[in-house]
């Protein structure tokens, strides 16, 4: 019997999804949940496993199309249902889809030679809202437009970018067409469910610019240049093309007939399909091997100098990211670093030394800017916290040689088996959500008006993040029910989605205690802001290796190099006593001392 493969919900207020990637083709075998295609949402990416064993009989929704929630993308056949005539059979009426647009596409061309520019606002139009960022959002403020009026844009192609109380994240476009209006413009907050903008049938207008400008009598044969893009567009769209910046030209709608050269293409942010010349001249088409690159990979590639087909991603589908990126740049830093200078010839004086670079000043330095709205939702926070609660912080230090020794020599394994790397953060975690349970006091929330304390009954962990934009806490939910594993790649996993715009609103609520690593750039240790309505955070110090007095059963007090760390805790002194904090950190201390995690490691 055929089994249908439908959209599945990945979110509450996700409605619909783009198929970016069929892993089978019409005809396979495929085996219960085995995975089938890839989805992307404007939540996250993910592959669709097979419902069912049995042989991939029809294929509905091609790649790159969007498909509501619910909506049938295939179709999976018995093995022995003639698997091999369904797909014989739709192949002709793929081939009649496929006819009439390849006929249609000179059709832009057509209508340029016979100078009949479409007339503004004519035809279909499709506003832009502002979504539903989460079920307490009621509005957000619009952030940066990453296409302007008159761009050519795809559907589910990014928009804008939108920031909440919740998240910072990328609109995308309902549908294929040209952007006619922007009605919202950067910094100005709107209410859920506002238009933001208006998209137009392809080739349209843009409504402030609808009078025709001059058009030249081109012959069809001569080549566009990528210096002079108005001149062979449309007339209707000479202006808002001259207006643009170079990637916005690439992106404005060009006669199919007309080759582009490739060495002047600039490099865009566009879909999936735009292609562009690989930055450095080497002639490869990053829009083929990179896939879709979000405008924020692709402006930091161009700042670090790193060529984007020379990457392998390793998001969904190959797909690169932000820290493909930087991983990129530091090797090449390092490789810089590292070359050995050249000896001086025989005979010759070693040349003078040079004197050590100094560092270059920011481009801020004497500047008043507004403050974003995340910083300034951080700064309100921060205050808020200081003024209702009554924080102070504990600190002990602890020897962590064992783990450390542990961490070194499972660590090439551990990436192997887990597909993260094996920081001292999951470390950290683990003790703090074990210590959890035994010390609730730490684990709680306070409500003075209702004169009552709730101890919770889950360890919902939140973790720190820094990204460019400020400090973001995405929430690991149920944390004491994973093991050491487990939680390396949570981390990993939130951390990622944090600092590529991937997080959902559920994705930063519910937290019960949070850790930060302020020793990831150097600090010994801190006094961390408690975040509300939690009552404790703990941040963790970075781990230095130094001489230390330690007890040896044989010799007695000897000094020898360690391992050492600084946990400080900073809680809410309403509910948390002094001597619970240094309880709390005596048993973090005492796990990580003993450093039994072999079983963990598999070791």
């Amino acid at each position: 019997m055929p089994v249908s493969v439908t959209m599945p919900r990945l979110g509450e207020s996700v409605t619909e999804g783009t198929v970016t990637r069929w892993l089978k083709q019409e005809g396979d075998q495929v085996e219960a949940d085995e995975p089938l295609l890839e989805v992307s949402t404007d939540k996250v990416d993910t592959e669709i496993p097979s419902p069912a064993a049995g042989v991939l009989t029809r294929i509905v929704v091609q790649e790159d199309e969007t498909a509501e929630v619910g909506a049938e993308l295939a179709v999976i056949g018995d093995s022995a249902a003639g698997g091999e005539s369904a797909p014989a059979a739709a192949a002709p009426a793929r081939e009649a889809e496929e006819a009439p647009q390849e006929e249609a596409e000179p059709q832009p061309q057509a209508a340029a030679a016979a100078e009949e520019p479409p007339a503004a606002g004519g035809g279909e139009t499709t506003p832009v809202k502002m979504p539903a960022l989460g079920e307490s959002v009621t509005e957000g403020t619009v952030t940066r437009w990453l296409k302007q009026v008159g761009d050519q844009v795809e559907a589910d192609e990014p928009l804008l970018e939108v920031s909440t109380d919740k998240v910072d994240t990328e609109i995308p476009a309902p549908v294929s067409g040209t952007l006619l209006e922007i009605k919202v413009p950067e910094d100005e907050t709107v209410e859920v469910g506002a238009e933001l903008a208006t998209i137009g049938a392809a080739g349209a207008a843009p409504a402030a610019k609808a009078e025709p400008a001059p058009a030249k009598a081109e012959p069809e044969a001569e080549p566009a240049k990528a210096e002079q893009p108005a001149q062979h567009a449309p007339a209707a769209e000479a202006q808002p093309v001259q207006q643009q910046q170079p990637a916005t030209q690439a992106a404005a709608p060009q006669r199919p007939a007309e080759p582009q050269p490739a060495a002047k293409a600039p490099v865009q942010a566009g879909p999936p399909t735009s292609v562009t010349a690989a930055p450095g001249g080497n002639g490869k088409v990053e829009g083929d091997e990179a896939g879709y690159v979000t405008p924020l990979v692709r402006k930091l590639a161009a700042e670090h100098g790193v060529s984007l087909s020379a990457l392998s991603g390793t998001g969904v589908g190959g797909r690169i990211r932000k820290q493909d990126v930087l991983d990129a740049a530091a090797k090449a830093k390092e490789a810089a670093a590292t070359k050995p200078a050249e000896a001086p010839a025989a005979g010759q004086a070693p040349a003078p030394a040079k004197a050590a670079p100094k560092a270059a000043p920011s481009p801020l330095r004497g500047q008043t800017q507004k403050l974003t709205r995340m910083r300034a939702l951080i700064a309100r926070r921060m205050v808020e916290s200081l003024q209702i609660s009554a924080q102070l912080t504990t600190v002990v230090e602890v020897d962590i040689t064992k783990v450390a020794k542990l961490r070194e020599k499972a660590k090439q394994q551990f990436l192997q088996t887990h597909g993260v790397k094996l920081s001292f953060l999951p470390f950290f975690a683990l003790a703090a959500v074990e210590a959890l349970r035994v010390h609730p006091q730490v684990n709680s929330s306070i409500d003075l008006e209702a004169s009552t304390v709730t101890y919770h009954d889950a360890e919902h962990l939140g973790m720190a993040v820094d990204t460019e934009k400020g400090l973001i806490v995405p929430v690991i939910k149920n944390a004491g029910d994973l093991n050491l594993g487990g939680l390396a790649k949570r981390i990993a996993d939130v951390a990622d989605r944090t600092r590529n715009n991937k997080l959902n609103p559920d994705d930063i609520t519910g937290g019960t205690f949070t850790l930060t690593n302020t020793g990831s750039r150097g600090a010994l240790f801190d006094t961390p802001i408690i975040n509300q309505p939690q009552v404790a955070i703990l941040g963790t110090g970075a781990v230095v290796k130094r001489a230390v007095v330690v007890d040896d059963p044989e010799l007695g007090e000897i000094i020898a190099p360690r391992s050492m760390v600084y946990l400080a805790l900073s809680y809410d002194h309403r509910i948390v006593d002094g001597a619970d904090a240094a309880r709390f950190l005596s048993t973090m201390k005492e796990r990580l001392e003993a450093g039994n995690f072999e079983a963990d490691l598999g070791l």
